[in-house]
């Protein structure tokens, strides 16, 4: 399948995307990531290592668009956790120590 990234056209298959990163050892997820084989690996890595471009030639959406439309999953950025409900950590400390928790 023909795919433009970084405004380079490039011939992807999905075989040939699973054999480029057959042995290639996934970074830390922090943003994007597709699934090849039972491996999560970073969109960019792994638009990294198809293209041979340097990551700030092209932008997560073109990978994860390329990737989608070869057949493999692809897993929007985690979304950072929100802070528990209740008394920070000043507050409790007050609390435990018999004030009044500061406004």
């Amino acid at each position: 399948m023909r795919c433009i990234i970084a405004r380079f056209p490039f011939d992807l298959t999905k075989d040939e995307v699973t054999a480029s990163m057959k042995r290639v050892k996934p970074e830390p997820i922090t943003g994007a990531s597709v699934v090849i084989g039972r491996r999560h690996f970073p969109v960019m890595q792994v638009g990294e290592v198809i293209t041979r471009q340097d990551r700030r030639d092209f932008t997560a959406g073109e990978v994860t668009r390329a990737m989608t439309r070869l057949g493999f999953t692809c897993h929007a950025a985690p979304q950072p956790a929100a802070p528990a409900a209740g008394l920070t950590a000043v507050e409790e400390a007050s609390e435990l120590l018999g004030g009044s928790a500061p406004a």
